[in-house]
C-alpha cells in the first residue's frame, strides 16, 4: 500500500472536567498510611494528576465502533476491517498487515493548565478521594467485609490542555474526517471518560481554542474544507 502524507494539523483546546470527578487509574509502588491503594495516575516528575492521550483515543473509537462497526456490536472487538472511517482515522489494530491504512490521529497527553495548577496550590491538594461500598440488599447497610475502599479521582473543576493532531494523505477528504470526529467527540460528551462513569464519574466537555465546543469546531471546519 502506497501512501503520500500532504499535511500535517494541529488543533488545540482544553478538557474540562465538569460537575463530577474524573478517575484514570495509575499505580503505586509503596503505598504510605492514610494513602489510596486505588490511586490516579500523576507525572513521574511534577506528580500532577495527567489525562493520557490514549485514554481520549480509546475511548471516542469504542463509542464509534460501537455505534457504527459490526464487530464491535457483535463481539466487543475493535473493527478491523481496513476500510471504514474508525480504521483511517484511529489505526489497523493489527499492525502487521502491509494493506492496513496508517492512522490519521494523535491524541497529546493533557497537562492540568496553569489556572488549574494554581487553584490546586490554593487548595493544598491535586486530588479527593471518595469512599465506596458494597450495599447489602436486605439491610441496605455496608456488606459484610467490602468497603468502604478509597478511590482517588480528580476533582471538578479541574482543566487541562488538549491538543489533537490529523496527518492526512493524498486521496483523503478532510471534510468526511472532521466530521465523522465530531461525532466521536459529541458521543463522548453524552458518555463518559475514565473510570466508574456508571457511578458519576468522568463527566468532561472538550472546548476549541475559540471557545466553542470541539465537535462544532470540527464541523465548521468541515463545512470550509467542503
Amino acid at each position: 500500500m502506497t501512501v503520500k502524507l500532504i499535511g500535517i494539523e494541529e488543533m488545540r483546546g482544553t478538557l474540562k472536567v465538569l460537575e463530577s470527578g474524573l478517575r484514570i487509574g495509575g499505580s503505586k509502588e509503596n503505598i504510605g498510611i492514610g494513602e489510596t491503594d486505588n490511586p490516579i495516575i500523576r507525572h513521574p516528575i511534577t506528580n500532577s494528576p495527567y489525562v493520557p492521550g490514549s485514554s481520549i483515543k480509546g475511548k471516542i473509537r469504542s463509542l464509534l465502533e460501537l455505534r457504527d462497526c459490526r464487530a464491535s456490536q457483535n463481539y466487543g472487538t475493535p473493527c478491523d476491517c481496513g476500510e471504514c472511517p474508525v480504521c483511517n482515522l484511529f489505526g489497523h489494530p493489527h499492525i502487521k498487515k502491509r494493506e492496513a491504512p496508517p492512522s490519521r490521529l494523535l491524541f497529546r497527553d493533557c497537562q492540568p493548565n496553569q489556572t488549574t495548577i494554581k487553584d490546586w496550590q490554593e487548595a493544598g491538594r491535586d486530588s479527593e478521594v471518595k469512599m465506596e461500598v458494597l450495599i447489602d440488599r436486605r439491610s441496605n447497610t455496608a456488606k459484610g467485609n467490602i468497603g468502604p475502599r478509597a478511590t482517588e479521582r480528580i476533582p471538578a473543576g479541574g482543566e487541562f490542555d488538549f491538543s489533537l493532531v490529523i496527518r492526512l494523505f493524498e486521496g483523503d477528504d478532510p471534510s468526511k474526517f472532521y466530521r465523522y470526529l465530531a461525532d466521536g467527540f459529541e458521543l463522548l460528551g453524552r458518555d463518559y471518560l475514565g473510570g466508574y462513569g456508571s457511578r458519576g464519574y468522568g463527566h468532561v466537555a472538550f472546548v476549541a481554542e475559540d471557545g466553542t465546543p470541539f465537535s462544532e469546531y470540527l464541523r465548521k471546519k468541515a463545512g470550509k474544507a467542503s
